[in-house]
């Protein structure tokens, strides 16, 4: 085989890793984004249960579950890469606190009758993904691309004005969720080693609370029936599973494919606020969302276009 030819065969192996790295990002993203959609409901079945006793169940199961996963798998070098880089920890230790400020926000909004308010914030936080790629991490976009943000952004705009008052829900949980993101693309530890990391700093604080609300008197876990109980103790699962989609995908694509790719998850979210909630949904709100969705669409398409480009121009190779 002549020289030409296997610079070729190279170029067209890492070619299709690449696309193939790229279509398991995506899956896992897809995956990551369904089951967040669909979270109210499971939040819906504990909301006799105070926002932020679910948030410390959420904490200490996740913890339980991730230890579990680690145990199975033998994956604990990643501790020393810990102890040696400082800076691992801290940029952890942020993660961490945005986390816990994100799932407290939007379980106290689902159970306080706020589901399409907060699905508004997650139309809002792709944008801001892909604002936060470009700024800090240098990707770039196509043209149409940009058109599909540009008629995204205007669509967000609309519905902000739109609510009369500041948006404080959504804009907590689109730049709490959206520096989560970015911190996760640029950490240098795997899907499950930064989940089991995030679920180790706060695994002690709440524990320490649990332990105080059961101490006072006032925890639900163990009093208010099997069936809550058991929803509390699996949030552990509901809660690790998304995330290390969510993170596998951070690490395989781009942030801006990342963040359009999110609209999934508001687009339940607000079907469920609005259809099985009763939540309601005005002409404001209609022509918003409909601006956003046809965004979506555009960038959909517009992928699609140009990882077909891509590979018929390999075949052709």
């Amino acid at each position: 085989m002549s020289a030409q030819a296997k610079r070729v065969s190279r170029f067209r192996l890492q070619e299709c890793h690449t696309l193939n790295k790229i279509k398991n990002g995506i899956t896992s993203a897809i995956g990551a984004y369904a089951l967040w959609g669909l979270l109210p409901i499971y939040w819906k079945a504990v909301r006799t249960v105070s926002s932020s006793e679910v948030v410390c169940h959420r904490m200490v199961w996740s913890f339980a579950f991730v230890a579990l996963l680690l145990i199975w798998k033998k994956r604990w070098q990643w501790l020393q890469q810990v102890r040696e880089r400082p800076m691992t920890l801290i940029t952890f230790l942020g993660t961490s606190g945005i986390l816990a400020l994100n799932w407290f926000i939007y379980i106290w909004a689902v159970n306080a009758g706020h589901v399409v308010d907060a699905s508004l914030g997650y139309f809002i936080n792709p944008l801001l993904s892909v604002l936060l790629g470009v700024v800090f991490l240098r990707e770039r976009l196509r043209p149409w691309q940009w058109t599909a943000i540009g008629l995204a952004a205007g669509g967000v705009i609309f519905l902000t004005l739109g609510y009369g008052t500041f948006p404080w829900i959504a804009l907590t949980l689109a730049v709490s969720f959206g520096l989560y993101g970015l911190l996760r693309k640029t950490a240098p530890l795997g899907a499950l080693e930064g989940l089991a990391l995030e679920m180790t700093i706060l695994f002690l604080p709440a524990l320490a609370y649990l332990v105080y609300l059961e101490l006072t008197g006032s925890a639900s876990f163990g009093h208010t029936g099997a069936a809550t109980s058991l929803l509390l103790a699996f949030a552990g699962v509901a809660t690790a599973a998304p995330l290390l989609l969510f993170a596998s995908a951070a690490r395989r694509v781009t942030l801006a494919t990342v963040g359009v790719l999110q609209y999934i998850v508001p687009t339940l979210q607000f079907l469920l606020g609005v259809l099985v909630y009763g939540e309601s949904f005005t002409h404001t709100r209609m022509a918003g969302f409909g601006v956003i969705w046809a965004a979506l669409v555009i960038y959909s398409i517009e992928g699609f276009v140009e990882r077909r480009k891509r590979k018929l121009a390999l075949v052709r190779t």
